[in-house]
């Protein structure tokens, strides 16, 4: 395999998308260990390389993307071991269930359609802010959950599951555009308008900051309600690295707006993450 499709899969960015499989894992009640072991694996290894990869392949960037600084250029292996990731993770969701495989298999194809050319939902800002949000979010939620506990989506319509998924939906949704703000150059040059664009730079600061006060609102509603102060307070505590660096990467980038640059984003990226994963890590085992 070539080193440019290696790099293409960006299989360390599955790191950032973490947070969505630790919070389906930290409210489960029944958890099934093989079940989860087996979904970590399919996620993070196989469906969200696959997705990166597709994606790459389409969009040929030339710039900084999400986790390569300086993308090489893509091959046609890259389009066909993406294909062979997604089947591969397909055949193993069988293990678990057939309502899982059916679950993958969709946001496989909203992936895909979020960069191919002939739907390319990139270019919406609103469909493809959207799509990201929700099926990154709550959809994944969704899945993960139901192949944790070895159970139906019929058995999720509670509010135990419902609010957290969704509230993941809404963490999504305010950092998604955080990830485009030193994206806007390439963006414009392949047509494609996003979210980011449209808000401008400053304008994506101010909306992910009230995207976030909702989202941190709603966890702290969720936490005293199913749990305690105690998961509150850890809670807060794991936000303030995130907010610390929010705030002077804000206003910084309000003084020379140049420093909205790839390695800001994604050294937030990592904070988030980090502080989230760790959280719910703590939240699941506790």
């Amino acid at each position: 395999m070539k080193k440019s499709t290696i790099l293409h899969l960006r299989i360390p960015f599955s790191f950032f998308l973490l947070p969505v499989f630790l919070l389906a894992l930290a409210v489960s009640n029944e958890v099934d260990l093989t079940n989860t072991a087996l979904t970590f694996f399919i996620l993070h290894f196989l469906v969200y390389p696959a997705s990166n990869g597709y994606n790459s392949y389409f969009d040929k960037d030339e710039g900084s993307i999400g986790g390569l600084k300086n993308p090489p250029r893509v091959s046609k292996e890259l389009y066909y071991v993406s294909l062979f990731l997604d089947l591969v993770g397909l055949a193993l969701g069988f293990l678990i269930s057939v309502e899982f495989v059916v679950m993958i298999l969709i946001y496989g194809l909203v992936s895909k359609a979020y960069s191919h050319p002939s739907i390319r939902l990139k270019k919406y800002p609103i469909l493809g802010w959207l799509a990201a949000g929700v099926f990154q979010g709550y959809f994944t939620f969704l899945l993960s959950y139901i192949a944790i506990n070895s159970t139906t989506i019929l058995d999720t319509n509670v509010f135990q599951i419902q609010f957290p998924g969704i509230l993941s939906s809404i963490l999504l949704l305010g950092s998604y555009p955080m990830t485009q703000i030193y994206q806007h150059e390439e963006d414009a040059k392949r047509g494609d308008i996003t979210i980011s664009q449209r808000l401008g730079i400053i304008g994506t600061f101010h909306f992910t900051a009230l995207t976030f006060l909702v989202a941190t609102s709603g966890f702290t509603y969720y936490f005293l309600s199913q749990y305690s102060w105690n998961q509150v307070l850890v809670f807060l505590g794991a936000m303030l690295p995130i907010l610390g660096y929010f705030g002077w990467w804000y206003l910084r980038v309000r003084q020379d707006k140049s420093h909205a640059d790839y390695e800001s984003t994604m050294r937030l990226n990592f904070i988030s993450s980090l502080m989230l994963n760790g959280f719910f890590t703590y939240l699941w085992l506790s």
